[in-house]
């Protein structure tokens, strides 16, 4: 089987790119479809604001049309442009965020996140209200760090961890990585929570090797 995936980070931060790199390496296995990451060069550093939530939009729906693929994945757990990217391409468009929750739900009852900035809870917040889903978070709490200290290796590490175990208290049964910046860090929340952890890039991914693979089984004949 042949055929690609292109995930779409909407912000320019390289460290947070070679991130959702890194996290959807495992997925690469002979025939498999290719899953390729690129960026926004001219994105903003991260998504934190509405503004950059819609100002990214536009820019997202030019990338598809530019570079042909299978699947596509937006590269943001806050899921910005999906509806507009759905509007300029046939092919099933993936939110990250939209596709970690359906994770969280498929494997527990209460789920809670680790939030990227108190900004980021209005848009996560409306997702999960589209979804219906809303009553299901036991909790949310923002780590409210720039995204490049989040994608270093060490130094959000003690906050993560405390997030997770605050999660774990509030009646979380699963905990949802809520920035793909986070990518890098499902051991160490495991870890300090002791519960299973959904790594948004991985989630996408996966449901979007479901919907390229899944599109290509030849009907049964009846």
């Amino acid at each position: 089987m042949h055929g690609r995936i292109l995930i779409i980070n909407p912000n320019s931060s390289r460290s947070c790119t070679d991130g959702i790199a890194e996290a959807v390496a495992p997925f690469a296995a002979p025939g498999l479809p290719r899953i390729d990451v690129t960026r926004l060069a001219n994105g903003p550093p991260a998504i934190v604001t509405w503004r950059d939530w819609y100002g990214v939009a536009e820019p997202l729906c030019r990338e598809v049309e530019r570079e042909a693929a299978d699947a596509y994945v937006i590269g943001c757990v806050s899921d910005p442009g999906l509806e507009a990217v759905r509007t300029v391409t046939d092919r099933p468009v993936f939110g990250m965020f939209r596709s970690a929750v359906a994770a969280a739900i498929a494997r527990a009852e209460r789920f809670g996140i680790i939030g990227f900035t108190q900004k980021s809870l209005p848009r996560q917040r409306r997702a999960l209200q589209a979804m219906g889903v809303e009553d299901r978070m036991a909790g949310w709490i923002p780590l409210d760090l720039p995204m490049e200290v989040l994608t270093d290796p060490v130094a959000p590490q003690a906050r993560i961890a405390a997030a997770a175990r605050e999660l774990r208290e509030q009646g979380a049964e699963v905990v949802v990585l809520g920035c793909a910046g986070m990518a890098g860090h499902v051991a160490v929340t495991a870890e300090a929570s002791g519960l299973p952890v959904i790594e948004p890039c991985q989630a996408a991914a996966a449901a979007a090797l479901l919907a390229v693979i899944g599109a290509r089984i030849p009907s049964l004949a009846t």
